[in-house]
């Protein structure tokens, strides 16, 4: 028998990964989602500034259709990604109290859709709002969580603080959520495709493949960048080396997983040559069992910015890759004992 997750474990699909589809207006954003209720995971992520034409005050019409046309379907909605808009122009910054009122709608609408909770960058809305927040995220029975993602780290001097607020606040309703695209052993072989394709120097090109995670390669990559010589057609592809691919190991995350909730399974494509998709899943699997963590792990695909596949077989064969993968190391710590418990696969 194939090892299974624990039932308090949730694998879930974001709505980011059908961004294209949503983007190219075939159909309304509200089908595509309830798309993916019929035919890929039951439990979704939002990303409601592409689903509702009100965001960031949603109407609750708007809302109360997608709500119901998912409970139809079986499906519910696991987190919303929330935004804070600090600005109302470049050199505008909005009070504590206008920042406040930004986001309370927000987080009516994600009640209101039945969701479990919202979503900011770690750090994003700092220990005054957080504090102002937590009567309504009590009233309305719903946990931010504040993400961290990439290059960042828990040591980071930009996340920390975040963190030891949060640690502070010793709140349930106020939770980190990890995107796994910390952990990732090598780059994406189609990205280093790209990156081929576009001109990227050969030397730095050995140094990507070869050694993602050496210092030194990203120093290379900034002398490259500072020296003006990156082709502008690949520019901003070339910036996610700086800030959205990680070089983190499972175990950096050991001091913070008593404040984790959620996970974000970030990935790109899916050839996993030498592990560099499977071997991250492996690694916060066996980090996590046994920890008594309760929450969502939700495919999220981020290769949709180069690459013209299906969302749809995209985000279920890599659900079908992460459920194994999460598991696997319960059928080697549990093989003496009784066998793991059913999934709660919400698929």
């Amino acid at each position: 028998m194939a090892p299974a997750l624990p039932d308090n474990w949730t694998l879930c699909a974001s709505s980011f990964n059908w961004i294209p589809e949503i983007t190219a207006a075939r159909r309304t954003a509200t089908d595509v989602v309830i798309g993916i209720a019929d035919s890929v995971a039951k439990t979704i992520e939002l990303e409601p500034g592409l689903l509702w034409r009100s965001f960031p005050a949603p109407q609750d019409a708007e809302v109360d259709e997608l709500r119901d046309s998912l409970a139809a379907r079986g499906g519910r909605v696991s987190i919303v990604g929330a935004s804070l808009d600090d600005f109302t122009s470049p050199t505008d910054r909005r009070s504590l109290q206008e920042r406040l009122d930004f986001l309370v709608p927000q987080l009516s609408a994600a009640s209101r859709v039945g969701a479990r909770g919202i979503r900011l960058p770690i750090g994003q809305a700092g220990t005054e709002l957080l504090t102002l927040l937590q009567p309504l995220l009590h009233e309305l029975d719903l946990v931010l969580y504040e993400e961290i993602q990439g290059q960042q780290t828990p040591n980071n001097p930009s996340v920390a603080p975040a963190l030891d607020a949060i640690a502070g606040l010793a709140d349930e309703h106020v939770r980190v959520l990890v995107d796994i695209s910390m952990l990732m052993p090598a780059l994406p072989v189609t990205y280093l495709h790209e990156l081929r394709q576009g001109g990227v120097p050969s030397d730095l090109l050995a140094r990507l493949e070869n050694d993602w995670r050496d210092p030194a390669t990203l120093d290379a990559v900034i002398a490259l960048l500072r020296a003006g010589k990156v082709p502008p057609r690949i520019h901003t592809l070339f910036m996610n080396l700086l800030i959205r691919f990680g070089r983190s190991d499972a175990a950096d995350l050991q001091g913070i997983l008593p404040l984790v909730g959620a996970f974000h399974l970030k990935f790109w494509d899916l050839d996993d040559d030498g592990g560099r998709v499977s071997q991250p899943l492996h690694d916060l699997g066996s980090l996590l069992r046994g920890t008594g963590f309760t929450g969502t792990l939700t495919s999220e695909w981020g290769g949709h910015e180069w690459l013209q596949d299906d969302p749809t077989e995209m985000t279920r064969s890599h659900l079908a890759l992460a459920g194994a993968a999460l598991a696997e190391p319960a059928a080697v710590e549990s093989a003496a004992v009784e066998p793991a418990p059913a999934a709660r696969a919400a698929l």
